[in-house]
């Protein structure tokens, strides 16, 4: 049950992504559980490194021996040598890509999971203030983003770092004096590749977020597809996500800037190094100090060391979003729950049933006061109806039970017992919610029942579907309860879906049961047979009801009128009806002579 948000709660697109500080070894701690598999792919990329460096030195040897000599067995003997030490490098390079690609598929599978983990165990609020595609985007794209970045350049970065610091000391050996030469011109690479890199970090993390962004807006248009339908809002709708995609697009354009202008610009300075290489070399050759050969593969060793220069300006900008997407997973991660257990909290067991407010106020921005000092003390078994107008504090109220959230002041206790000082799971264990808005999953009739109790026998299930009126209409249906709802229920009627939440509460089997009363929105026919389902699952369960119609507030045992955050009004319906004055008899006269509902949260 989630409390509605006034205009001050209203939430942006998209939320910007704080400045979650990033560890290097966080990152690569989700490369731990898959150590072998990493350890053999670097063992390859060894190997397959090794033998990408033994190929100039043949090249060496073939136009300094062979095509100066003439030796034609020499010449069939390095082409055959060449042939086996492609085909052993090929080998070593499946595995190495194998083990890559199956320990990142497992890394993204740990990513998501431990998201997904973490989402499961944050309070409702944290929801209430984030937009379900921005949380999806982050469970999808980063993750796979991050995995990317970790296990391809993990293997990657060795490979580059062997061949970098390989072809260094070959050439060194070939020659000393153009080996200085060349390095010389390293470290303007390396500044500008820092300069990028961090230009890179932060447009890619507005660019992810703009992506956000735009899946908020999918989500939200195709949950409500029939409102966007029923009021022509099409165009409007395509416009919203024309206007965010050129957001995107421009955020994606000073990406491609940089990107543009940084792959050129590298690309430029390693020709003009070998352009260099060329004049000095050859000034080399004619001095007898480097044959033909040793210049030819000097200038190969060049192309490896700058190819690995180049690989590690692309690395590093690729770290950079990762960087950015791990920030926006981390900013998950890292969320410290306002509602948490206590090392010593007890385990809620035999529960009566008996709710008690306690001077509770409660506000949701410490601005705002939404409850104020409710003073409630609800039997075991009872059943207690909330009416009063919309933004009253109904909702509010009835979410502290479950403790979905924890009183500004005062206290909520069940059976005595003060919820802070129980566990989140055996509270919520005794209690069931039937709402207003029926939600059902997009599986079948008979997974959105099991979910009030997932061992329950068929028996069981058709026993609550019986008693929540919704057997007769699922045996109609052609597969039973093998029916797939839908998203949302859609392919089930208001009734039949309220039903179908009603059996799911009945099978819990709960001691305390919350029910923002959904008869409201449904026809006669459905109401009834609703009305006479609740009923029966309110027997003999301590039960509060958000009320809208009279036929539920006649049923209660007792009737808590609110009005601004308060209890106004506290008794039975005939008690309150006297009350010529009161607010519940003004609402009651409204009902009856113009046909409203008593409130419409």
């Amino acid at each position: 049950m989630r409390p509605r948000q006034g205009a001050a709660g209203r939430r942006p697109d998209t939320q910007q992504t704080p400045d979650v500080p990033i560890r290097m070894g966080r990152l690569l701690g989700y490369l731990r559980p898959h150590a072998w598999r990493i350890g053999v792919a670097l063992v390859c990329v060894i190997i397959t490194t090794g033998i990408g460096l033994v190929f100039p030195i043949v090249i060496q040897n073939l136009i300094d021996s062979v095509l100066v000599e003439n030796d034609l067995q020499l010449l069939n003997r390095i082409a055959l040598g060449l042939v086996v030490l492609f085909v052993v490098r090929f080998g070593f390079a499946y595995v190495q890509r194998f083990m890559l690609e199956y320990a990142g598929e497992r890394i993204v599978i740990d990513i998501r999971e431990q998201v997904y983990n973490k989402l499961m165990d944050l309070p409702v609020q944290f929801f209430t203030e984030r937009r379900t595609g921005e949380i999806v985007s982050r469970l999808a794209s980063d993750a796979t983003l991050v995995r990317t970045a970790l296990t391809n350049n993990v293997a990657f970065v060795l490979g580059q770092a062997l061949t970098l610091v390989g072809a260094i000391v070959i050439v060194l050996f070939i020659n000393a004096r153009m080996t200085l030469f060349v390095l010389a011109l390293a470290p303007p690479i390396g500044l500008l590749a820092a300069f990028f890199g961090r230009a890179v970090r932060n447009i890619s993390t507005e660019v992810q977020d703009e992506i956000a962004g735009s899946s908020v807006i999918v989500e939200e248009v195709v949950s409500a597809v029939r409102i966007v339908k029923t009021f022509v809002r099409e165009q409007f709708e395509v416009q919203r996500y024309r206007d965010k995609m050129e957001r995107t697009f421009r955020a994606a354009l000073k990406l491609t800037r940089v990107r543009s202008a940084f792959g050129p610009l590298i690309f430029s300075l390693l020709f003009l190094a070998i352009v260099g290489v060329l004049w000095f070399g050859g000034r080399e050759v004619v001095a007898g100090r480097l044959t033909a050969g040793g210049l030819t593969s000097f200038l190969f060793y060049l192309i490896f060391i700058a190819g690995s220069f180049g690989a590690f300006t692309g690395i590093y900008t690729q770290l950079q979003e990762a960087t950015g997407a791990m920030r926006r997973i981390f900013e998950i991660l890292d969320t410290k729950p306002d509602i948490v257990d206590r090392p010593d909290a007890i385990t809620l067991t035999d529960v009566e049933g008996r709710i008690t407010f306690d001077g509770v106020s409660f506000s949701y921005d410490d601005r705002v006061t939404v409850l104020n000092n409710i003073d409630l003390d609800i039997r075991p078994g009872e059943i207690v109806a909330l009416v009063g107008p919309s933004g009253a504090g109904k909702s509010t109220l009835v979410s502290l039970i479950p403790r979905f959230y924890d009183p500004t002041e005062g206290r909520v206790l069940i059976d005595g017992v003060d919820l802070r000082d129980a566990t989140q799971n055996s509270i919520r264990e005794h209690m069931a919610l039937v709402p207003q808005e029926t939600l059902l999953f997009g599986g079948t009739i008979r997974e959105n029942i099991q979910y009030g109790k997932l061992d329950a026998t068929d028996e069981e299930l058709v026993t609550a579907a019986v008693a929540a009126n919704a057997h007769s209409f699922i045996e109609e249906l052609i597969d039973g309860y093998d029916t797939i709802v839908g998203e949302n229920g859609v392919k089930l009627s208001g009734g039949q879906r309220q039903r179908i939440s009603i059996a799911r509460a009945i099978l819990a089997d709960p001691t305390i049961l919350l029910l923002d009363e959904a008869t409201s929105s449904l026809d006669s026919e459905s109401e009834g047979l609703v009305q006479e389902a609740l009923e029966r699952l309110m027997q003999g369960r301590t039960t509060v009801i958000i009320a809208h119609r009279l036929s539920t507030v006649q049923v209660a045992d007792r009737i808590a009128v609110m009005d601004r955050g308060r209890i106004v009004e506290l008794g039975t319906h005939a008690d309150l009806l006297t009350r010529e004055e009161g607010l519940y008899n003004r609402l009651y006269t409204l009902q009856f002579q113009a046909g409203i509902d008593l409130s419409m949260d």
